[in-house]
C-alpha cells in the first residue's frame, strides 16, 4: 500500500479486496454498522477494504489490490475476475502463488 500512495495513487482510487479474514479497518468499520462503512466506500476518500463477499457492491476504482490470505478456492477464483473488472487501470494479486496459479489454471 505506501509504494502505491508514494507513487502517487490517492488514497481514493485503491480498494482492497481480501478472500479470507477481514482486513482489521474493514472489521473496525463495520462495527459501526454496513450504512457507515458503505457511506465511506461512496465517499471514496480513502483506500477501501472489502471481503470477497461483498466486491460485488463495491464500485470500479482505478487500483484493485486482491489480498489471497486464506478462504477457499472457490472464494478465490470468485473474487478475481470481480476484482478485475472493478480495476480500471491496475490489479495487484497478493498470495501464495501455487494457491492464486491453481485457481486461475494458469502459470502467473
Amino acid at each position: 500500500m505506501d509504494l502505491l500512495l508514494e507513487s502517487g495513487r490517492a488514497p481514493g482510487d485503491v480498494l482492497v479486496v481480501t478472500t479470507g479474514e477481514l482486513h482489521p479497518w474493514a472489521a473496525h468499520e463495520l462495527s459501526f454498522g454496513e450504512a457507515s462503512y458503505w457511506a465511506q466506500h461512496d465517499a471514496g476518500d480513502d483506500v477501501f477494504y472489502a471481503d470477497a463477499a461483498a466486491v460485488t457492491r463495491a464500485g470500479v476504482r482505478p487500483v484493485v489490490v486482491v489480498a489471497v490470505n486464506s478462504g477457499s478456492d472457490t472464494v478465490a477464483a470468485t473474487a478475481l475476475p470481480l476484482a478485475l473488472a472493478r480495476a480500471s487501470a491496475l490489479l495487484i494479486v497478493c498470495g501464495d502463488p501455487q494457491q492464486i496459479n491453481g485457481v486461475l489454471g494458469a502459470g502467473v
